[in-house]
Parts: C-alpha cells; sequence; structure tokens
C-alpha cells in the first residue's frame, strides 16, 4: 500500500538531514511517508507557529542537529 508524503517533505529539514545520513530512516517512514498529522513539525506549520529546523517530528529538540 502507498501511502501519501506529507506536503511538506520536500522543502522540510527532516528530508535534507536524513539525505544527509544525519536522520534515521524510522523518522522518515513514520512521520513523512506515514502518519504525518501527527508531525509536531507539520502541526507548527500549518498553523504558521515557528519551529527550530533541528525540531524532530514528535517535538524533541535535538541538538546534535543544531550545527546543520
Amino acid at each position: 500500500m502507498k501511502t501519501k508524503e506529507c506536503k511538506w517533505y520536500p522543502v522540510c529539514p527532516m528530508k535534507y538531514y536524513y539525505e544527509q545520513g544525519r536522520l534515521d530512516k524510522k523518522w522518515i517512514d513514520q512521520y513523512c511517508h506515514g502518519n504525518w498529522t501527527r508531525c509536531v513539525r507539520y502541526q507548527k506549520e500549518e498553523k504558521g507557529e515557528f519551529h527550530p529546523d533541528w525540531m524532530l517530528p514528535d517535538g524533541f529538540l535535538d541538538e546534535n542537529l543544531k550545527d546543520f
């Protein structure tokens, strides 16, 4: 079964972190190509609320991604 991709995925920092090998594929599978409506990043984007690039889909701020 093919799942719909989050509309923000092409411009989402998670995509770039994943492509650089800095983010595990599970994040992409579970959120970007899975249940993206539960993604905190998606929810904030839809509301126009600021969120840092290094915020993971579950809302955790991953300082290891901050130096990007």
